[in-house]
């Protein structure tokens, strides 16, 4: 029992050192990992990819930035190079056919009275000139008609011979001026040309009175029927003459001055594809209140009467621009106050340059002023930039003094501007600048630009 009681203990003491030196091990490889995981954060705490904190930017702008080639795929930066030629663009605009309101006829009851008698025609029939749409009966015709007939028959009694003499012209001459007054009254109340004539050559009396159409056209309003009691000024009908109609199309105001009276617009009627030549109008374009827009009219004529009132129609007019310095409208950042681009300075550079912009049509702006030809500029991923660039001024103001560059009106960080020898002293004052440029401008006159102490 002693032999085995010794081997028993001589097995668990070396279990024991077999474990402590494992342990050991294992301490001793997780502090080397640990240490190893500390040194590495460190580095990358002192040198973060992308970080180029060591870059000299004292020859360049204030807000310059730096961003390497794998940040710009990150973010994803284009760059485009700028320019100058002409600009074709098409304008397109969604139009509304209105019928020409010189051509718009409204037939008014002149006489209190009713329908007697109703024609097959309706709302959007075509009607011709002088022709019957439907007749009434009005008691106040009744004098009219018998003065009219009473002075043909007093006519008809006095035989022209020629020989009469001046007391019998001058009762002829009274007959027709009675004669035409008589047709005028009947006219004022409603009766046609037409309807007056007959009865002059028949000497036939009159019960019903036509309502007639005016001219050629399409039926817009119908407002009778069979035994239709009505007042004098009540709409009978509207009748539009369609042979030459109107495009309404709502323009914004930086697109209306191409619209010119006399220029030629493309109008297409949708899945019909048939295109019209309209003109714009003479008359000033319409301001809406409630689109804020301009409605521009053009003018076209309308074969075959294929464009009807409230159609939908696709207008296009072509815009021809003389060479012009151009940018894609997300190039530009507008802050309100003032409108910056950033120009690609090589090895990674952008400057933010602030510029004055003209026309935009589309998503093409014009550059006026502030970018030649042949400049590169960021035309994606810049506001990831101009973060970046207000950070710089930030930690620029925050590192050191910022000062208004007098010419340009830009901020400009004062130790830059020393160590790139930015700088010129006027009247014993010290002015920075955030270019060579700028300081040239000033250096040439430098009363124009300096500031009142």
């Amino acid at each position: 029992m002693s032999a085995m009681k010794k081997l028993f203990y001589i097995i668990v003491v070396v279990l024991l050192l077999t474990g402590s030196f494992l342990a050991g091990r294992l301490y001793n490889r997780q502090s080397e990992n640990r240490n190893t995981h500390s040194d590495t954060l460190y580095v990358q705490k002192q040198n973060p990819p992308g970080q180029e904190s060591e870059e000299d930017l004292s020859s360049m702008p204030s807000g310059t930035v730096k961003i390497d080639s794998q940040r710009q795929q990150l973010i994803g930066i284009r760059v485009g190079e700028m320019e100058k030629k002409p600009v074709t663009h098409k304008i397109r605009l969604l139009g509304r056919v209105a019928a020409d309101e010189t051509k718009i006829y409204v037939i008014n009851a002149t006489v209190d009275g009713w329908i007697t008698k109703t024609l097959p025609n309706s709302t959007g029939s075509f009607v011709k000139k002088n022709e019957v749409l439907a007749a009434f009966y009005s008691p106040e015709f009744l004098s009219a008609v018998q003065s009219l007939l009473f002075a043909l028959s007093a006519k008809d009694r006095v035989q022209t011979t020629g020989r009469e003499t001046p007391a019998q012209k001058d009762q002829i001459a009274q007959f027709n001026i009675n004669l035409q007054q008589y047709k005028d009254s009947l006219k004022n109340l409603g009766m046609g040309d037409l309807q007056i004539e007959k009865m002059i050559q028949n000497r036939e009396w009159i019960e019903n009175v036509d309502i007639i159409s005016p001219a050629d056209g399409f039926i817009l309003v119908r407002n009778v029927s069979d035994g239709l009691r009505f007042v004098k000024g009540s709409e009978m009908y509207r009748i539009a003459d369609l042979s030459r109609v109107w495009i309404l199309a709502d323009v914004y105001e930086n697109e209306v001055q191409y619209f010119k009276p006399g220029i030629e617009a493309k109008v297409t009627l949708p899945y019909q594809k048939k295109n019209y030549r309209a003109k714009a109008s003479k008359v000033l374009p319409v301001f809406d209140a409630t689109t804020r827009t301009l409605k521009v009219r053009l003018e076209t004529e309308n074969p075959g009467f294929t464009l009807r009132p409230d159609m939908f129609v696709d207008v296009e007019l072509p815009v021809n621009l003389p060479p012009a310095v151009t940018v894609p409208a997300d190039a530009v950042l507008d802050s309100g106050l003032k409108k910056t681009v950033f120009v690609e300075r090589g090895d990674g550079f952008f400057e933010p340059r602030e510029v004055e912009t003209g026309w935009r049509i589309g998503n093409r702006v014009e550059i006026v002023k502030g970018l030649k030809p042949g400049e590169r500029i960021v035309i994606s991923g810049n506001f990831l930039i101009d973060s970046e660039s207000k950070l710089e001024l930030a930690a620029a103001g925050m590192v050191g003094t910022l000062s208004k560059d007098p010419v340009c009106g830009v901020d400009v960080s004062v130790n830059k501007a020393e160590k790139a020898g930015r700088k010129s002293i006027y009247q014993g004052k010290t002015y920075y600048f955030s270019s060579d440029e700028c300081k040239e401008k000033f250096d040439k006159n430098p009363s124009r630009y300096a500031k009142k102490p």
